[in-house]
């Protein structure tokens, strides 16, 4: 960490209106999903250190529904102030700009882009019992006259685009099941209602362990500690599905500069600190540290790679 960064986190209460703290405001932190999925994971293993760093109390508000839609644009209309942060993905702040119908915010225009935060990899898992122990197998099964199904958190999720992805490039016959949440997706594909369901990391790898789900294939660029015999996609012969989902801060429009990087750099330091890091990668966290800069230009970048991957599966989320 330089000096100047230094310098602001040695003033927890530098940036911070003079109101909320002779109110006690606490500030907020919108996770667009509900508790237990990989957003906010992330947001509970950092929050403790967060507010402490900035001298705040810390207040997670799961605001979860239409993709992430309710609680981003919850977000983006919140005053200006420093008081509200959202921890926004590759969905609420990349793919919903070219997915959703009437979205009612701009992914760019209508935030501050604050610090990326954390990466997370997506597998592919099957039931326990199914025939298929190997992506080739799945392929096989999808092509065999015998229509295949698969879940995903919702229409137009990334889970959706990568797993129809896959169809269209294997050529097989598959059955979209869109749930509403990564949580009920996942339990249905541990009960054999579905064949398959391409899930972030985090929100399977539990199961994955306990042997309540097969892992087929994992979108990281190498093999992944403690499971040295899960091939990653590429080695299955299907590279085109490692597309990671990625996990960010943003504040609303107009929050003046040097709040933004206060907020920046207390998460920055709570991310990298040897017992959070610990805890995220426990999780099946991969933390990518971005300052405000530099996340921004990332995410215009993104925004760009989901239009081409909209326009290719031309998915649209559910109204």
């Amino acid at each position: 960490m330089n000096a100047s960064r230094r310098a602001l986190l040695a003033s927890p209460l530098l940036a911070v209106p003079a109101i909320a703290r002779a109110q006690g405001q606490p500030l907020r932190l919108i996770v667009p999903a509900p508790p237990g999925g990989s957003t906010d994971i992330l947001a509970r293993v950092l929050t403790e250190r967060a507010s402490a760093l900035l001298g705040l109390t810390l207040v997670v508000d799961n605001r979860g529904g239409a993709g992430g839609i309710i609680g981003t644009e919850a977000a983006a209309r919140a005053p200006a102030d420093g008081m509200t942060l959202v921890l926004g993905h590759n969905q609420t702040h990349a793919s919903n700009q070219w997915m959703a119908r009437n979205l009612p915010y701009h992914v760019i225009d209508s935030f501050e882009a604050v610090a990326r935060l954390a990466t997370v990899h997506h597998a592919t898992v099957v039931p326990a019992n199914s025939r298929a122990r190997t992506m080739a197998d799945l392929i096989a099964m999808g092509r065999s006259g015998n229509r295949v199904s698969y879940a995903s958190s919702q229409a137009g999720s990334a889970s959706h685009v990568i797993a129809e992805t896959l169809v269209r490039r294997a050529g097989m016959d598959a059955t979209h099941v869109p749930y509403r949440g990564g949580g009920p997706a996942t339990q249905d594909t541990v009960a054999g209602v579905v064949d398959f369901y391409v899930s972030t990391w985090p929100g399977v790898v539990n199961l994955v362990r306990e042997g309540r789900l097969r892992a087929l294939s994992i979108g990281a660029p190498a093999r992944i500690e403690g499971f040295p015999d899960l091939p990653t996609t590429a080695e299955a012969g299907v590279p085109f599905m490692a597309v990671d989902a990625w996990f960010g801060l943003f504040a609303p429009r107009g929050t003046a500069p040097q709040t933004v990087q206060r907020l920046a750099d207390a998460f920055l330091a709570a991310l990298a600190e040897p017992a959070t890091a610990a805890r995220a990668v426990q999780a099946g966290l991969t933390a990518a540290p971005l300052p405000p800069a530099a996340f921004a230009a990332f995410q215009r970048a993104e925004v760009q790679r989901w239009r081409e991957m909209a326009e290719l599966t031309a998915i649209m989320m559910e109204s």
